[in-house]
């Protein structure tokens, strides 16, 4: 049985929606969430965060690099490079939220919110990338014996750098929470990854001038920190894309909302979740008696997929079994 209580129209229908409505049936009202609206608000925190990172991020990369340049450090030039990389990243979640928040389409009927995903893989392939060219740059500077020379240069653009990139990080992860996109959160993780391997750099740059190979040793270690930030990233793209299995929270939801709308014990089961980026779209079974009508079965399923849609905004189809005996 389709969505709704006008079920001649595709699921796309609900999704394109932008008016908030309401219904009532035996004296429950329900609100059917204006979903673009939601997909609107995502798309400008996404924005906000993309654009602030772009300058922050070009700002930082012109610094370290003079810094880097000045003392010789490969290590400070690979976090330089490391910034910039956080530019492009956001680049990509400003493009990843714009076809994301595209409404659905005669070819993509449960929207575009997939992109986001899809910018997340990209990005932690050019962590990747990025990565290689550092330990490329670090075992050669160690091969060479070529020793950095730090000062108070150093010294400021880097305790400077530790800073920012936190400060970016924190609000790179609150908008992740409030929108629930993949690809901002990758992006505070390459964020949170830059200033942790400041922070490293920093420690190399006060023990430095006792141990000549303490610059090349750091850039290997910052190149590592970020191939493992972009393996956190790249399995929950794949992980969210291929699908998981519903959480013990969501199936506990999901008798929360059965308990609301029916006495009986419907039993909520065979729960799968097909996540769209924003949109979700969720099938399950329940059990009913055999002595309703069918029309009694259509009424009460109808009612737990609007409580669902309510409580959860997600999408509900439910599928009726005879209670067995």
């Amino acid at each position: 049985m389709l969505l709704g209580s006008i079920p001649n129209f595709p699921h796309s229908f609900y999704f394109q929606r932008a008016v908030v409505t309401f219904a009532s049936f035996d004296g429950l009202v329900v609100k059917k969430r204006d979903v673009m609206n939601s997909v609107q608000k995502n798309k400008r925190l996404a924005y906000n965060e993309g654009i602030l990172s772009i300058v922050t991020n070009i700002l930082l990369f012109v610094l370290k690099y003079w810094a880097g340049i000045v003392t010789g450090s490969v290590a400070i030039v690979a976090d330089a490079w490391h910034t910039l990389s956080d530019s492009l990243s956001s680049l990509v979640v400003i493009v990843g939220a714009k076809i994301a928040s595209k409404p659905p389409d005669k070819e993509h009927p449960f929207g575009h919110g997939r992109a986001e995903l899809v910018a997340s893989i990209f990005i932690a392939a050019l962590l990747g990338f990025v990565a290689y060219e550092f330990i490329s740059d670090s075992i050669s500077k160690l091969n060479n014996h070529k020793e950095a020379v730090f000062g108070t240069l150093a010294i400021a653009v880097t305790v400077a750098s530790v800073i920012v990139k936190e400060v970016l990080a924190q609000y790179a992860f609150w908008a992740a929470r409030k929108s629930g996109s993949a690809a901002l959160r990758a992006d505070a993780y390459h964020h949170r990854t830059d200033a942790i391997s400041s922070v490293i750099i920093l420690v190399g740059i006060l023990i430095g001038r006792y141990f000549w190979w303490v610059d090349g040793v750091l850039g290997i270690i910052v190149a590592f920190m970020i191939l493992y930030a972009a393996y956190e990233i790249l399995s929950e793209s794949i992980s969210r894309l291929l699908g998981e299995a519903p959480d013990d929270k969501l199936i506990d939801s999901l008798n929360d909302c059965a308990e609301k709308v029916s006495k009986l014990n419907l039993q909520i089961h065979h729960v799968q979740v097909h996540s769209y980026g924003y949109h979700k779209e969720l099938t399950c079974h329940i059990y009913l008696l055999k002595t309703m009508t069918v029309e009694q079965a259509h009424d009460l399923s109808d009612k737990l997929e609007k409580q669902i849609r309510l409580d959860l905004e997600i999408v509900a189809t439910i599928h009726v079994e005879p209670l067995p005996t």
